[in-house]
C-alpha cells in the first residue's frame, strides 16, 4: 500500500484481539498506525514465540512501510502455518498481499501461485501459464510512452501533479518549514499539503516551490485535487475535520472527504465539504469530466465491489451534486481502484491493483465507446513497473504526469509523452499479387492469408485486379498465392501500428515450353527417411519426433548423438560484435516461423566465438551473442522468450582448431556461430 493511498484512505484504527490478556506495546503502536515502531516491537515478540496475530500485524506493518522483503518473510510464515495456534486458517487478503510483494521482488511465478489461491477462495479461477505470458507481453510490448523524472521532486513523497497554464500543482509531505510541525504516525513525515511551482514549456522550474494558503492547506492532510477547466474551482481530498478538530465516525475512524473552493481575483475561498460525503466512509481523488458535469472519485462506501471503487456524481448547475454512481464491475474489482482521470476524449484513466498488472498499483485506461467504458487496458512499461504506479493525467493531447515509487520508498512525479497508440486498433492493409517481371496484376490468383498461429483469416480467388484490403491488428502474418501459370509464392507480412500499409507478392512465371515430363518425384518424406536413416517404427513410437524429422517446410531438423537440432544456415557474427547481422536475420525469421507452427518446442541456443581475445572475454561475448539471438527471435519473431534457453561456450568448441591463432578470417568466421538444440517438443 503506497503512501498517498494510505494518506488519502481512512486511517483505520483497527481493534486488534490480542493473544494475551493485555495488549502489547507493539499492538498499541499498530493500532495508532505507527507501523515503523510496531514492526520493531513485533520483531522482539516473534524472536521469542510465533503467534498468528503478531505475524499478521508485522506483515501488514512491513507491507505498509514498503519493506517488501521483510513482509514476504513473515507472510510466508503465516500462510504456511508457522505459528503456535492450532487453528492454521488466515484471512484470504494475505494471499493477495504475498502475491503483490513477491511480484515487487521479481518472483512473479511464485506470486501467481498465491494469486491463484486468492482467486479460488473467491470462487474465481486463474490460468497461471496465461498470466505469465501476459506479464511477459507487458514487458516486451512496444513502449507507447517516454517518461522523465520531474524537476520539482524532493527527497520526500511527491505525487498528484496537475498542470494549469504555466504552473504545476502537486501534493507532497516535504518539510514545510513550520515550527514544531506535526508528523504523521504512519510515515513519520509531515502531513500532506498542496504546493505550486511555475514551469517552462518543458516543465523546468522557473521559481521556488510555494505552499498554497492556509485556508486550502491545514495541519492535517490535503491530498489529491483537480481543477475546473478555467482554474476557478478546486476539488480537494482532505482529512475530515471541522473547526480545526478531526471528525470521527462511529468506529473512531477519521475518514478522507471531498471539499471544494473557488478562486476570485486570485484569492481562494475556504474549503467547503461536499454534501454527498458520508461520515462512515472515505471519498478521495477527485476528477472532473471535460464538460464539468460529472465529478469522478474513489470511495469505499457501502455497496461497492471491493476495498475502493471509482464513482461519479453529477454536478448540477446550482452547485449541488447527485447521488454517487458506481462505475460497475467492468472497472471496479474486489481490490482497489483509485485516481480516476477523464481525458478530453472521455476515456477513463485510473490506477488499480485488482486488474492484472506488473506488480502493485498499475495505470489502466478504459475507452469510452458508445457511452460505455470498455474493458480496461494495462498501459504497460515504462508507465507501469512492479512497484506502485498511479495518478496519471494529461494536460494536453499527448503529455502529462504520473507518480511512482519504483526503486525507492518515496513517491516521485514523472512527466510523460505519449508516442504510440494505446488502444488496440485494426489497420487497413492492401495486398496485391503481381508478375515479377512485368509488375502487372496476375488475374485469377488464389490467395490465402494466415495469422501467426497458421489460422486462415482470408482466402479467395481474385479477379483481374489481383488485390484485396484487410483490416488487421498489429502483428505477423503470412500471405500465400498461387496461379497455374506461375510458381507458388509466399511472403511474411508484419503489420505495424498507426499506419496503413501495402504488401505486394511477386510471382515468377513458369517457362512457356516445358521439358518432357520427368519421372514422378519421390515422396519427399520417404526421401528424408532414407537419407536420415529414420526407423519407420518411430512414427508409431514417437510421432512428434517423426514429424519433426520429416517436416520439409522451413529449417530441417536433424539428429546428432540422440539429440535433435535445427539445421540452419550459420548464424554468423562480426568480429568482436554480438549484434545480429542482416544476413542472419532472414535465417532467424525462418526459424521463428517454424517455432510458431510448433508451440511446444523449447530451444537451447548455444553461441561460440573464435579464439581471438582472452578466454574470459570470449566467454562473455558468446553469452551476449546467445542472448542477442534469443532476444531477436522473441522480439522480432514474436516467440515466447520462456521457450528459449541460451548459453555461451566461448572458444571451447571450434569447428576449425586454430593453434597459435593460425587461422584465416574465413576459418575464424566459421567458429563464430550459433547452434539450436531442441530440448522439448
Amino acid at each position: 500500500m503506497l503512501k498517498k493511498i494510505v494518506i488519502l484512505m481512512t486511517l483505520l484504527l483497527v481493534a486488534q484481539t490480542s493473544f494475551s490478556q493485555q495488549k502489547t506495546r507493539a499492538d498499541r503502536f499498530f493500532e495508532k498506525g505507527d507501523y515503523t515502531n510496531a514492526a520493531k516491537y513485533y520483531e522482539e515478540e516473534l524472536a521469542k514465540e510465533y503467534h498468528k496475530k503478531a505475524l499478521e500485524n508485522i506483515s501488514v506493518a512491513y507491507y505498509n512501510t514498503f519493506q517488501y522483503r521483510n513482509a514476504s518473510r513473515y507472510l510466508k510464515q503465516l500462510v504456511n502455518g508457522k505459528f503456535g495456534e492450532k487453528d492454521k486458517s488466515y484471512d484470504n487478503e494475505f494471499n493477495f498481499k504475498l502475491y503483490q510483494v513477491l511480484s515487487v521482488l521479481g518472483d512473479y511465478e511464485t506470486g501467481l501461485d498465491y494469486f491463484k489461491l486468492y482467486k479460488e477462495n473467491l470462487s474465481a479461477s486463474l490460468n497461471k501459464a496465461e498470466a505469465i505470458e501476459t506479464i511477459e507481453a507487458f514487458k516486451l510490448m512496444n513502449a507507447d510512452y517516454t517518461i522523465k523524472l520531474a524537476s520539482f521532486n524532493s527527497p520526500a513523497s511527491d505525487f498528484g501533479a496537475v498542470k494549469l497554464k504555466d504552473e504545476v500543482y502537486f501534493t507532497s509531505d516535504r518539510d514545510n518549514k513550520q515550527l514544531l510541525p506535526k508528523k504523521y504516525k504512519w510515515t513519520h513525515q509531515p502531513f500532506l499539503d498542496i504546493y505550486a511551482v511555475s514551469v517552462s514549456d518543458k516543465n523546468e522550474m522557473l521559481g521556488e516551490v510555494r505552499l498554497l494558503p492556509e485556508h486550502i492547506n491545514s495541519k492535517l492532510h490535503e491530498g489529491n485535487f483537480c481543477f475546473s477547466k478555467d482554474g476557478a474551482t478546486i476539488y480537494v481530498s482532505r482529512s475530515n475535520f471541522d473547526d480545526g478538530k478531526k471528525e470521527f465516525d462511529d468506529n473512531v475512524n477519521n475518514n478522507i472527504h471531498l471539499y471544494v473552493a473557488t478562486r476570485t481575483n486570485g484569492e481562494w475561498s475556504a474549503l467547503e465539504e461536499l454534501d454527498f460525503n458520508k461520515p462512515a466512509f472515505s471519498y478521495q481523488h477527485p476528477a472532473l469530466s471535460p464538460d464539468g458535469k460529472k465529478l469522478y472519485f474513489s470511495s469505499n462506501q457501502e455497496g461497492g465491489f471491493g476495498s475502493f471503487d471509482v464513482y461519479y456524481v453529477t454536478v448540477n448547475v446550482d452547485g449541488t451534486f447527485g447521488e454517487p454512481v458506481n462505475l460497475g464491475e467492468t472497472i471496479n474489482t474486489e481490490n482497489r481502484e483509485h485516481f480516476p482521470f477523464i481525458s478530453d476524449d472521455g476515456n477513463l484513466f485510473f490506477a488499480s491493483n485488482g486488474h492484472f498488472g506488473l506488480g502493485l498499483l498499475d495505470n489502466f485506461v478504459s475507452e469510452l465507446v458508445d457511452g460505455t467504458f470498455s474493458k480496461p487496458i494495462n498501459l504497460g512499461a515504462p508507465i507501469n513497473s512492479q512497484y506502485d504506479d498511479f495518478n496519471l493525467n494529461y494536460y494536453n493531447e499527448t503529455e502529462g504526469f504520473f507518480a511512482s515509487n519504483r526503486n525507492r520508498l518515496d513517491d516521485n512525479i514523472y512527466s510523460f509523452n505519449q508516442i504510440g497508440e494505446i488502444f488496440i486498433r485494426e489497420y487497413i492493409n492492401l495486398f496485391e499479387i503481381r508478375d515479377k517481371e512485368t509488375k502487372e496484376f496476375i488475374p485469377n490468383a488464389m490467395v490465402t492469408l494466415l495469422d501467426k498461429k497458421g489460422n486462415e483469416i482470408y482466402t479467395n480467388t481474385l479477379d483481374s485486379i489481383a488485390s484485396f484490403n484487410k483490416n488487421l491488428l498489429a502483428g505477423n502474418y503470412v500471405l500465400k498465392a498461387a496461379n497455374d501459370a506461375y510458381e507458388n509464392g509466399v511472403i511474411n507480412v508484419k503489420v505495424l501500428e498507426e499506419q496503413d500499409q501495402k504488401h505486394v507478392l511477386y510471382l515468377t512465371k513458369l517457362p512457356p515450353v516445358l521439358p518432357p515430363e520427368p519421372p514422378k518425384p519421390l515422396d519427399p518424406v520417404e526421401v528424408l527417411i532414407a537419407e536420415k536413416g529414420i526407423d519407420k517404427n518411430l512414427k508409431e513410437e514417437d510421432p512428434k519426433r517423426f514429424e519433426l524429422l520429416t517436416d520439409v517446410e522451413g529449417p530441417p531438423v536433424i539428429e546428432k548423438d540422440g539429440k535433435l537440432f535445427f539445421q540452419l544456415e550459420p548464424i554468423y557474427f562480426d568480429f568482436d560484435r554480438w549484434s545480429i547481422r542482416a544476413d542472419s536475420k532472414l535465417v532467424l525469421d525462418a526459424l521463428a516461423a517454424k517455432l510458431e507452427r510448433y508451440p511446444d518446442i523449447h530451444l537451447k541456443i548455444s553461441a561460440h566465438t573464435d579464439s581471438r581475445g582472452t578466454v574470459r572475454y570470449n566467454q562473455i561475448l558468446s553469452e551476449r551473442r546467445a542472448e542477442a539471438t534469443r532476444n531477436y527471435i522473441a522480439l522480432e519473431g514474436f516467440i515466447n522468450a520462456r521457450r528459449m534457453k541460451f548459453q555461451g561456450f566461448g572458444e571451447l568448441s571450434p569447428i576449425v582448431p586454430c593453434p597459435m591463432l593460425n587461422c584465416t578470417d574465413e576459418e575464424h568466421q566459421l567458429n563464430r556461430r550459433s547452434e539450436f538444440e531442441i530440448l522439448e517438443y
